[in-house]
């Protein structure tokens, strides 16, 4: 196989994110593109990651194949990208070579991993609320309850999204109505709890897309989706978070 991006960032920037969330995964490589299902060490969070084969300048491949990786190993060399690099991946004697080349070339070799693999399956869900806005929007709320406690609650009701947290003493609330910018369409009313934690991890796919799609029911699952268009999909499933008390 031989694989060349001329946009290297797009790599490079979710392999960040993933790493955060999963430390080896599988990528597999086929006729569409590469794509990564992984779930967490703690089984609270599951991975979707697509590189569709049409972000690639070149794309050659003699069939299916598979690459189990250590992704904060392939991080450290997607770092050394820089704006006007190509980016070459390539199979060669059982590790991955990767080619950055633009005033100069390097070349890194990355081994692979032996993982028992087991078949990653996306669960089949579906949702009372859908809420599409801008990254930023979702990013600053987060980011304004992160002050008060660990976890976070999503509410809806017809018009309006909320984020909120409650500490031992403290509370805030961010209410974002629908409008051009920000669409709410709830089937249901609907409020879930979810860790702060993991949902921070998530929220820097803001970095892809300047739009995300949240899904989430009463007690749910969440799912974060990150879109852009022909190119590539990275998106997140998300465990409830529930109360003892």
């Amino acid at each position: 196989m031989k694989l060349t991006l001329a946009e290297p960032k797009y790599l490079k920037e979710s392999v960040s994110i993933i790493s955060e969330i999963v430390t080896e995964a599988t990528i597999k490589v086929n006729e569409d593109g590469i794509e990564l299902i992984a779930m967490d060490p703690a089984n609270v969070a599951l991975v979707v990651f697509r590189l569709l084969s049409s972000s690639f300048v070149s794309y050659e491949i003699d069939g299916p194949t598979s690459i189990t990786l250590n992704l904060n190993n392939l991080k450290q060399v997607l770092r050394r990208t820089k704006g006007g690099d190509t980016l070459t991946l390539e199979l060669e004697e059982n590790k991955l070579k990767i080619v950055l080349q633009s005033t100069s070339k390097r070349t890194f070799h990355l081994p692979l991993i032996d993982m028992e693999e087991k078949e990653q399956k996306v669960p089949e869900l579906s949702f009372n609320t859908t809420i599409v806005t801008q990254s930023s929007i979702l990013n600053d709320g987060v980011d304004d309850v992160d002050i008060v406690g660990e976890s976070v609650t999503l509410a809806s009701k017809e018009g309006l999204f909320s984020i909120s947290s409650k500490g031992d003493l403290t509370k805030a609330d961010v209410a974002i109505p629908a409008d051009k910018v920000t669409k709410v369409v709830v089937e249901e009313e609907s409020k879930a709890k979810y860790s702060i934690e993991y949902l921070k991890k998530m929220i820097a796919g803001g970095k892809l897309s300047d739009v995300v799609q949240i899904k989430f029911s009463n007690d749910y699952p969440l799912k974060l989706e990150y879109l852009v268009q022909n190119k590539l999909e990275l998106s997140f499933i998300l465990a409830p978070r529930v109360d003892n008390d």
